[in-house]
């Protein structure tokens, strides 16, 4: 097998540099997949610039991967040479844990995320576990399909799991690049959805994602008018928020769930959520089997990322654009 090329980071902070390394011997569970277009997702600059504390240098960041399978290991059945399949934040797990044996992978305490302490997709090639190799649909623009497979995956995993269904009425916190998704998805859960927003300007985008009402969060006076309104609210911002007023936006057994980390630790009084019953829960990707349904409901629904693309040798660039919310929504390198 050959050498794998792609844009590494050396430091923290650093630029983006060639770089190449030798992937070694195919594992018999593994596939090689050449790559087509690989997203850029805001948990990449913070990997870039190990605000996490676990990057490890030197590394290739890239985890929204859409290409053609060209290996396969000598174990792998359910998948064919030359065909498209996206990979997200995750690249393994152990398969044999409690969570793996439940289908909630994602959970597993030997997760393998798909660039940290290995490789990702600012590359030609990348190697995953096939079971974390999801086949696209046909009609999925690979372009706009590639956040789908973690900006995706994280707005739809809590509107499955939470049980929305045509009933529910659903708000999504924050227009961006998780938020436009958020909106387009619970839309075809057949929810009720409110978009909430600093920008006003803002309101005509959102209910033409499919947002029924838009809520302006710099009007207090309105944040109030929808108390007791909603069975869930998705938070998709990375700003600290006033989550009270949001809890008392739920409707009695409502669920306030966290996506974007906000930097300051949650204030929110006690007694809101005995009265109602209510909850507040963070979530992040999902399973594999939540990747083929989500993109099988993408396609069925006509739910795509609003994209902005680049050459993957203007990685740099792109990356700077998106520390710097810059993009709408989504930068996504094309090789």
């Amino acid at each position: 097998m050959s050498e794998i090329h792609g844009l590494g980071v050396h430091a923290a902070g650093a630029q983006l540099l060639p770089y190449k390394y030798d992937p070694g011997e195919l594992g018999a569970n593994e596939v090689e997949i050449k790559i087509s277009h690989c997203g850029i997702c805001h948990s990449d600059v913070h990997l870039i610039d190990n605000d996490w504390g676990f990057s490890k240098y030197p590394f290739i960041p890239g985890h929204e991967i859409v290409g053609t399978l060209v290996a396969m290991g000598a174990d792998v059945r359910n998948h064919a040479i030359g065909q498209r399949v996206g990979v997200g934040w995750q690249a393994d797990s152990c398969g044999i844990c409690e969570w793996c044996r439940q289908g909630d992978e994602h959970l597993c305490a030997l997760s393998q995320p798909t660039c940290v302490g290995r490789n990702g997709g600012y590359a030609d090639k990348i190697r995953v576990n096939a079971r974390f190799a999801i086949p696209v649909p046909t009609v999925l623009d690979s372009e706009n399909v590639a956040p789908l497979l973690c900006a995706g995956i994280a707005v739809y995993g809590p509107l499955k799991n939470y049980g929305v269904r045509p009933s529910s009425r659903v708000g999504i916190i924050g227009i961006g690049g998780l938020g436009h998704l958020g909106v387009q998805f619970a839309k075809a859960f057949g929810a009720e959805v409110t978009a909430f927003s600093t920008s006003k300007e803002k309101e005509a985008e959102a209910k033409k994602l499919g947002a029924h009402h838009f809520v302006n969060t710099r009007d207090t006076g309105a944040l109030k008018k929808v108390t007791g309104s909603f069975d869930l609210l998705l938070s998709t911002v990375t700003a600290d928020q006033d989550w009270g007023s949001y809890v008392n936006a739920l409707r009695p057994k409502g669920m306030l769930c966290a996506l974007g980390a906000s930097p300051s630790p949650m204030q929110i009084p006690v007694f809101s959520l005995i009265f109602g019953q209510k909850n507040v829960s963070g979530s992040a990707v999902g399973s594999p089997r939540d990747l083929y349904e989500m993109l099988d409901v993408a396609a069925r629904h006509n739910v795509k990322a609003i994209t902005e693309r680049f050459a993957m040798a203007k990685a740099n660039e792109a990356v700077a654009k998106v520390k710097k919310y810059q993009v709408r929504y989504r930068a996504v390198l094309a090789n």
